[in-house]
């Protein structure tokens, strides 16, 4: 176990073999791992000594969580609860909490049209060092841009390719680290094996002792080192702002993930103006994106002005027309059931 979660209470036996557990299930349990350190350090703070987690334990564990996300908590309580059910699986009756009423966040994401994805790519294209910088990841912007949005992959799996993951003979690339602990296939079209081919041999020429190695990373910073997510948001904020492309009221984003909404949109646009059906296009554009669900694949797929214009361009007029029908009918049922 990792130094960070060296958990303390009477539970920490239970938690180790609770999180080894869901590890050998295939299940990503670093988010787990930190929930559960929380909890084990209340645990600790009470001075809890039996093996029992009461209804009492749970409210005064709310009590500690009032800073805390609806969402965020939720999830605090789906590990809660999980927990508890593992420790009334070997014996110990515990309390299950129940899980609040899950909030869905109201956040609606940036789609790029095609012509300010144009202006992002030309921008990537020019990006310049003021001043040295021994640790930039410049280099690797205008490759990772292309790649996020020709394949749609999140941002995450693009940072956890290594060189042996790109197959230009099959056209793809294997995803190992994906959200659904799944792997799949990303599609490499001929535009992005040029673009692919030139970043790699711009750079296999840094300096570095292995940066070619078919275990190592394909985007790397100027010193070899693997790209975190953090660094990749700076520099796309500084793209954005060179763009022109005007951040909403709540100065969110644009984000990097917002790329891979735009590609889900402007695929399906693709799909429509080639003539394939919607109910065809879905589960396609589903797998396209590596979801489970085609439910998963809608929050993706929103109304753009580009897809129909004549729509979003109606007259005021019409809609005033039809707003004005809507409330007289109302008002006359309203008239009819008083008679």
């Amino acid at each position: 176990m990792n130094k960070i979660f060296e958990y303390t209470s009477i539970f920490a036996p239970f938690i180790n073999d609770f999180i080894h557990g869901k590890e050998l299930q295939g299940y990503k349990a670093t988010q787990l791992k930190w929930m559960l350190l929380e909890f084990d350090k209340f645990f600790t703070q009470t001075f809890k000594k039996d093996l029992f987690i009461s209804s009492g334990d749970v409210k005064n564990w709310v009590g500690t969580r009032t800073c805390d996300k609806p969402n965020t908590l939720y999830q605090k309580y789906c590990a809660m609860a999980d927990f508890c059910r593992y420790m009334c699986l070997l014996g110990y009756e515990c309390y299950i909490p129940r899980r609040p009423r899950k909030c869905f966040a109201n956040y609606t994401p940036t789609i790029f049209t095609h012509d300010q994805m144009r202006t992002i790519f030309n921008v990537c294209d020019n990006l310049a060092m003021k001043e040295h910088h021994a640790k930039s990841i410049m280099i690797i912007m205008p490759a990772l841009i292309r790649v996020l949005y020709s394949t749609g992959i999140r941002i995450s799996e693009a940072l956890s390719i290594l060189n042996k993951d790109v197959d230009f003979d099959r056209k793809v690339i294997v995803l190992n680290n994906t959200k659904n602990r799944c792997q799949r296939l990303a599609p490499v079209n001929e535009t992005l094996e040029q673009v692919l081919r030139q970043y790699i041999s711009y750079r296999n020429r840094i300096p570095t002792p292995g940066v070619a190695n078919p275990d190592s990373h394909l985007f790397v910073s100027a010193t070899g080192r693997p790209c975190s997510r953090r660094t990749v948001l700076t520099y796309f904020h500084r793209i954005i702002e060179e763009c022109e492309i005007p951040r909403r009221c709540d100065q969110r984003g644009p984000m990097v993930h917002e790329i891979r909404h735009s590609t889900a949109v402007h695929s399906l646009i693709k799909l429509t103006r080639d003539g394939v059906d919607l109910y065809c296009s879905l589960p396609l554009l589903a797998t396209f994106m590596g979801h489970r669900k085609v439910l998963d694949t809608e929050t993706y797929v929103r109304l753009t002005q580009e897809m129909y214009p004549e729509v979003l361009k109606m007259n005021a007029e019409v809609t005033d027309q039809v707003y004005s029908f809507i409330i007289s009918k109302l008002k006359q049922d309203y008239e009819n059931r008083c008679d």
